[in-house]
């Protein structure tokens, strides 16, 4: 935190009166703020040796020597600006893992099941905050779901204005599909350079939908690299007109 700024993060305890001398987790701009700082210093290393979200940091290479080198070179960058790890919380020569909600390998990416759960396991929302936070769950693994919007689409209905807001018959099938649906959710694939891509279109009176997806090897079966869905407002719908 700048000095001039600690004492607008006070509190205080039992045992007096406190700030933070370090921005913590929790302010409105913090996320931000260290994605730059992050960006900042590993600016040459990003998208080529690491990854970084906020505070996920993965090392990357496609062999062990060329792993080991940026390694080192990721720990003496760590040395220099003073920052440090959680040895608890770090991996060496994974080749798959949880990152960001997603179980990703070489050759796959799968939702995290713990995200699964989190949406099998809500009863039927009823108040505007559980409806938002069940459709948060769906949109943070949206690119799993084929035909999300669609099949949503009365439970959508519930938010927007001049609307009863109240759960019936329609929301309830959509919100048991979404749960079947999520009991065996596809696997995708991350793309293959110098391969032709295959892009499937689904145009319906208030929505559009797509499938991105890749021949494997053989040219005989098809693989999906993301789905993707989007309701269509009036504006649209005016605009396409």
């Amino acid at each position: 935190m700048a000095e001039e700024d600690r004492e607008k993060m006070t509190f205080i305890t039992l045992w007096g009166t406190f700030c933070y001398k370090v921005m913590p987790f929790g302010l409105k701009n913090v996320g931000a703020t260290y994605q730059r700082a992050m960006l900042t210093l590993f600016h040459d290393m990003m998208h080529k040796e690491i990854e970084v979200y906020v505070d996920d940091m993965i090392a990357k290479s496609k062999a062990d020597e060329d792993h080991t080198t940026t390694l080192q070179k990721l720990f003496d960058r760590l040395r220099k600006y003073q920052l440090k790890l959680n040895p608890s919380k770090y991996i060496f020569g994974a080749t798959s893992g949880k990152l960001l909600g997603f179980i990703v390998s070489e050759e796959r990416i799968k939702v995290d099941p713990d995200k699964v759960r989190a949406a099998m396991e809500m009863s039927s929302p009823k108040t505007e905050k559980e409806i938002r936070g069940f459709l948060g769950r769906l949109n943070y693994i949206s690119r799993f779901i084929s035909h999300l919007t669609p099949t949503c689409e009365p439970i959508f209905k519930l938010l927007r204005k001049n609307n009863s807001g109240k759960w019936n018959e329609d929301c309830e099938e959509a919100f048991n599909k979404i749960k079947q649906y999520l009991q065996s959710p596809p696997v995708l694939i991350p793309p293959a350079p110098r391969r032709p891509l295959i892009l499937y279109l689904t145009v319906l009176e208030s929505s559009m939908g797509g499938v991105l997806g890749q021949h494997d090897l053989s040219r005989k079966k098809e693989h999906v690299i993301y789905y993707l869905s989007k309701s269509l407002s009036i504006m649209n719908l005016d605009t396409q007109c």
